[in-house]
Parts: C-alpha cells; sequence; structure tokens
C-alpha cells in the first residue's frame, strides 16, 4: 500500500502564474513574430483607430479650420435627426441599392454562366465582361454620360427615336437620374461579380450534373436544384460587397450629376463629401459618416443571419 502525504495540497489550490508572467512568458517565447508585427500594429494605430476614434470625437465638437473649436455635446447629433436633407440622401442610397445589388448579382451570374457553358471564344469574352472592371471610372462614366445625354444627340435617345418614343431627359430628370447612375454602377462592377460567380461554378463537382442528367433531370431544373444551391456561399459574398458598395456610391453622382436634379441623386456619401470637404463642417460630417457606418453595420448582420446561416452549410 502506497502512502499518502496528508499535507499534499489539492490540484486547484496549486498557484498558476500570474497574468503579467504569462505575458512576458508568451513575449519571450515568440518575440521574433512580435518585433515584426510591430510596423503592422504601428500602422493599424495611425490609420485606423486613431482617425476612428478622433472622428467620433469630432462629432461632439464644433471643429472649425480657422479658429478656436467648441464642445457642443450632442447638438451635431440633433441636428441629423431634423436634416431633412440628410434622410433624403439616405432614402436615395436605400433607393440606389434596390436598383443596384439584385441586377449585379443577376448579370454577374448570367455572365458566369455563359462563360462556364464552354462556348467557343470563352476567353475572349471573359475579357470583354471583365473590361469595365478594369477601365477607369471617368472613362466608363464619360461614355454613360455620353449614351444617356437628355438631347436628339445621344445614342439611346436616338435608338428611341427609332422606336418612335420621344426624347428622354435621363440625368436631368429627378425620376430618371437616380437609375441611370444604378445602371452605369451594374455595368462597372458585373464584371468581377462574373469572376466570382465564375470560381463558384468551377468548384462544383461535375458528376453531380452527370448524375442529374442521368435521372432524366432538366436544366432548369439542375440550375435551381444543384447550381444555386451550391452558391450559396458566393451569393452571400457577393450579396455583402455589392451592398457595401451601393452605400458607399460617390463616383457617378460627382461626375455625372452633382447630386441633382432636384437632390434626386444626392447619396450619403456625396451629402458627406459637401458637408465636410466643400463646406469645411467636418464635425457634421463625421456625424454622417458614423450614420453610415452603423448602416452598414445593421445590414451586414442581417445579410449574415439569414443568408450567411444558409451558406455555412454548403
Amino acid at each position: 500500500m502506497i502512502p499518502v502525504k496528508e499535507n499534499m495540497a489539492p490540484a486547484e489550490d496549486i498557484q498558476k502564474p500570474s497574468l503579467s508572467k504569462r505575458i512576458i512568458k508568451e513575449l519571450k517565447k515568440n518575440k521574433l513574430v512580435y518585433i515584426f508585427l510591430i510596423p503592422t500594429l504601428i500602422h493599424f494605430i495611425i490609420f485606423q483607430v486613431f482617425p476612428f476614434a478622433f472622428s467620433f470625437y469630432l462629432t461632439f465638437m464644433d471643429w472649425r479650420v480657422i479658429g478656436d473649436s467648441e464642445f457642443v455635446g450632442l447638438k451635431n447629433w440633433a441636428r441629423f435627426l431634423e436634416d431633412e436633407l440628410a434622410w433624403k440622401a439616405i432614402w436615395n442610397t436605400v433607393l440606389f441599392s434596390i436598383y443596384y445589388i439584385v441586377p449585379t448579382m443577376a448579370l454577374g451570374l448570367i455572365l458566369a454562366l455563359i462563360i462556364n457553358s464552354g462556348i467557343k471564344f470563352s476567353k475572349f469574352f471573359k475579357g470583354v465582361f471583365f473590361l469595365p472592371v478594369v477601365t477607369s471610372f471617368v472613362i466608363v462614366a464619360g461614355l454613360w454620360g455620353w449614351l444617356f445625354k437628355g438631347t436628339e444627340t445621344g445614342m439611346v435617345n436616338y435608338f428611341l427615336s427609332l422606336l418612335g418614343i420621344e426624347t428622354q431627359l435621363f440625368l436631368s430628370d429627378s425620376s430618371q437620374a437616380l437609375l441611370v447612375l444604378a445602371g452605369l454602377s451594374v455595368f462597372k462592377v458585373a464584371g468581377s461579380t462574373m469572376i466570382y460567380y465564375f470560381a463558384g461554378l468551377q468548384s462544383i463537382p461535375k458528376e453531380l450534373y452527370e448524375a442529374a442528367r442521368i435521372d432524366g433531370a432538366s436544366k432548369s431544373k439542375i440550375f435551381w436544384k444543384i447550381t444555386f444551391p451550391l452558391l450559396l456561399p458566393i451569393h452571400f459574398y457577393v450579396a455583402i460587397m455589392t451592398t457595401i458598395g451601393s452605400f458607399q456610391i460617390f463616383d457617378s453622382t460627382f461626375l455625372l450629376t452633382a447630386g441633382g436634379p432636384n437632390y434626386s441623386t444626392t447619396t450619403i456619401v456625396f451629402y458627406l463629401y459637401q458637408e465636410g470637404f466643400a463646406g469645411l463642417n467636418f464635425s457634421y460630417a463625421a456625424v454622417l459618416s458614423y450614420v453610415l457606418f452603423f448602416i452598414i453595420l445593421v445590414i451586414s448582420l442581417i445579410q449574415r443571419k439569414y443568408l450567411g446561416k444558409e451558406s455555412s452549410n454548403y
């Protein structure tokens, strides 16, 4: 029989090293890794953490370029709640998202299906479809403005006149301008969406299609029962990216409409630019930036909850 020492302390009574000692031990163990991480950490603090914290500080200030700044509390936030133009800009951005997200995803998927079908010159068509993505936005916007020029000399109006349709104002019409800008963004981004979907299509096992054909499934049934469900992770990623992109729309508004006509294309980012850089009202612009941040955050969380849950099963 093995004797048991009566004064032996139970395992839970053995003292663990303090947190500071464990941190020091970890630093000594992986000091080379942390040394290489220092530049990245400094960059992150300077260009991410500091601007984020300072912009939040600005929301409570009346920050002046010339003169002394002063603390104003929630005055800037109260102004936002009463600012009709800010709410109109948010609504315009939401409308733009509706016009932009689904068509971009649908067109990208259609183009990917065409390329993946094995047609002749598929690589050539892939390059043609992707060309707007790598072309300068200024050039694409200029061409788009020429196509949708609101006079008889506009290319689209010319073809409409051949069909007996009267001249449309397009970018000069408050009911059409936002749709035209959304069409421009769809045209510009659909190529990159196509690449995402094409990569997803390439990852689907060919055996599934062969088994479905043997069972006599039609092309439409194969698409809705095999292709579309297995692309759910791609749907989720593209939905997130296009949503974020739609709420950050600025280029087309700045280049083609300047927020008009009658503020119909004034989006939240364009309004932020006008307040911050044109009006030098940095404090109120900081409030608008946080409003935009929270909107994108909420939408992304909702998408992740309802779409990401399904995509994680594939």
